[in-house]
């Protein structure tokens, strides 16, 4: 079964963004390459529990299971060691990609609060934009009964654009919210 956005971007996007920036070729025309969902987690290692809850919430948010990450120096001030635990990950790629990135368009990102739409300026200048959402309950697998801790996520949506106005123009005819300034 092919996932709902990957034909919305075949039918209706592929056809706009050549006919907009003139691509002579349907294999030049930039597409969502992956979404790395990442979590920060300062206070993982007193305390376990936080860890794996984290992990649980992050796991059935993106459908796969997440990486722990390591510190890669230590920092005095935030009580990190080098080694120690500090974050997870997860890389999505084809099919999972679009069907997170569905549910996040459609469901989650309309359910957070005083929303008035994404910031257009994050883009990192060759066409990956990235955002971050400040607790994980926005999602609907989430049960919000269930969570004991808030948890915020950083969203990078990395794709094939070769400028940011391309990359603009690509995640918008997907659905993307971005705020009218």
């Amino acid at each position: 079964m092919v996932a709902r956005l990957l034909e919305k971007y075949r039918k209706d996007v592929l056809p706009a963004m050549a006919q907009k920036f003139a691509y002579r070729n349907v294999n030049a025309v930039p597409k969502l390459d992956k979404i790395v969902v990442s979590m920060g987690l300062g206070s993982a290692q007193e305390d376990a529990a936080r860890l794996e809850a984290a992990e649980k919430h992050l796991a059935m948010i993106t459908g796969q299971k997440p990486v722990v990450t390591l510190a890669r120096m230590s920092i005095s001030n935030f009580k990190l060691r080098r080694g120690m635990k500090a974050g997870l990950k997860v890389t999505l790629r084809g099919s999972r990609m679009y069907e997170f990135f569905d549910r996040l368009v459609a469901l989650a990102i309309p359910r957070v609060k005083d929303f008035r739409g994404l910031n257009p300026s994050s883009f990192d200048g060759r066409g990956n934009y990235n955002m971050g959402l400040v607790e994980q309950t926005v999602f609907p697998e989430v049960d919000p009964a269930t969570v004991t801790f808030t948890q915020g996520m950083n969203i990078s949506m990395h794709t094939t654009a070769k400028s940011d106005e391309e990359a603009r123009e690509l995640l918008s005819l997907m659905g993307m919210p971005f705020r009218r300034d």
